[in-house]
């Protein structure tokens, strides 16, 4: 299978929709046919492209519960396999990898291979504790990797505080999210809430944009109800409300995802 090259990206997208894929091989999970995994992906890409989504980003969510570090060759090579289906599922669409917990070499990886435009990095700087016990920044060696693999042109969606997890020693949030752009190169800031599917505290996200002059995404528990009142941020990165049963972890709804699109749509013409 031949991958399509990565459409051009001017600028980041406005609009992100999560393919979450099933658990893939190593995994506890894994059911054994890693053909339904990467067909399920395509699929799920396709219907986002279809909706009127602006980017799709592929996550091993399934593999739950995850590495803390680096990841097994295994997961770089399934994943790759379907970031490729999604590639040619939806070739204008530019295409991210998040490869859970926090395996932003790997990531970087993948997208290298399959002509990713972005990354999701959960912690890119500081330390944060979370079910996977400590976790901490590695942006030094993300962003001298980047340099290494002639991937500049791969952009870094950074977490600030992200879900799941706590802060060794809280900082003011405002304070987390500059140190996020301006000493660890983050190329975006993605505000999330407590967990996955939980709604941000717009009194987070007001002092996150206050705070950075890059790009600031929503990036868990958006909904068409929640639309207004997340208008201020460049984008948002949308999973869970996809669902059928408004769950992570299942296939992208295809009326579903249309009829967000069509409301984010109109939400942005009203305030235009």
């Amino acid at each position: 299978m031949t991958a399509p090259s990565a459409p051009p990206l001017a600028a980041l997208p406005s609009l992100v929709g999560v393919v979450h894929l099933r658990a893939l091989p190593g995994s506890p999970r894994y059911a054994g046919d890693m053909s339904a995994v990467a067909a399920a992906c395509g699929r799920d890409a396709e219907v986002l492209a279809d909706a009127g989504f602006d980017a799709v980003v592929v996550e091993n969510y399934g593999d739950a519960p995850f590495e803390p570090g680096s990841v097994a060759p295994v997961t770089i090579a399934a994943m790759t396999r379907c970031a490729l289906a999604a590639r040619v599922a939806a070739p204008m669409l530019p295409l991210g990898i998040n490869v859970l917990r926090n395996d932003a070499e790997a990531a970087l990886a993948v997208a290298v291979a399959a002509g990713g435009s972005f990354v999701r990095v959960n912690v890119h700087v500081g330390a944060r504790l979370t079910d996977q016990g400590l976790i901490s920044g590695a942006a030094h060696r993300t962003l001298r990797s980047r340099r290494a693999l002639g991937a500049s042109h791969v952009r870094l969606l950074c977490d600030v505080d992200v879900k799941h997890s706590a802060p060794l020693a809280p900082r003011p949030l405002g304070e987390e999210a500059h140190d996020l752009v301006d000493r660890g190169g983050a190329d975006a800031v993605l505000v999330t809430g407590s967990g996955t599917g939980r709604e941000v505290a717009l009194r987070d996200l007001d002092e996150v944009l206050r705070a950075v002059s890059a790009p600031v995404y929503v990036a868990s528990g958006v909904t068409e109800a929640a639309l207004p009142s997340l208008r201020r941020a460049h984008g948002l990165i949308v999973g869970s409300c996809l669902r059928a049963d408004g769950r992570a972890g299942g296939p992208v709804d295809a009326s579903l995802a249309r009829r967000f699109v069509q409301a984010w749509h109109a939400m942005r013409a009203a305030y235009a």
